[in-house]
């Protein structure tokens, strides 16, 4: 009997662990979705953005829904311009405010001296990406780290044409 009685209360616990987890997901994906479309000038809602991580780090993509919104496009390749120099100089602030000083692999990438790791931006037909890179492990292991956060947090749009060339995590 007392066995039967554990197993229901792991039950209990677990069901409500999980119901929790469930509902706090969406709320923090909202939140962030506030805070970064408070801090970004393309329009969060017309764009979608992608996290591939790399042997040597990963690939962030952020591209226009629709190829022919250029003003759309003009702001993305400005922001992830603005983000890349910003990075390069160890400044990761707008990270910050968005997902909070405690986001995994944030406080690593924070210490990282100036080109330990490279931040290559590249425009794109219909947006833009920026590249990231290192060759040291623990860099590699924080990059890889802050990219799962980012994906959980802002979700990670499938965008076909681009994963066609990242084919392989070699980059």
């Amino acid at each position: 009997m007392k066995n039967h009685l554990l197993i229901l209360t792991g039950l209990l616990l677990f069901s409500a662990t999980a119901l929790a987890l469930e509902k706090t997901g969406p709320v923090q994906s909202d939140k962030v979705h506030q805070q970064m479309q408070q801090l970004v000038p393309f329009s969060v809602d017309q764009t979608l953005e992608t996290f591939t991580k790399t042997v040597h780090g990963g690939i962030q993509h952020v591209v226009a829904k629709a190829a022919d919104n250029t003003k759309q496009i003009k702001l993305i390749r400005a922001h992830l311009l603005k983000i890349a120099d910003e990075f390069r100089k160890g400044d990761f602030s707008v990270t910050e405010r968005i997902h909070g000083a405690d986001m995994p692999g944030l406080a690593q990438l924070k210490k990282a001296e100036t080109d330990d790791i490279k931040f290559e931006y590249k425009v794109l037909p219909d947006g833009a990406q920026i590249h990231y890179s290192t060759e040291y492990p623990e860099l590699v292991q924080a990059l890889h780290l802050w990219f799962d956060a980012q994906k959980i947090e802002h979700g990670n749009a499938e965008i076909p044409e681009h994963s066609r060339h990242h084919s392989t995590p070699a980059e």
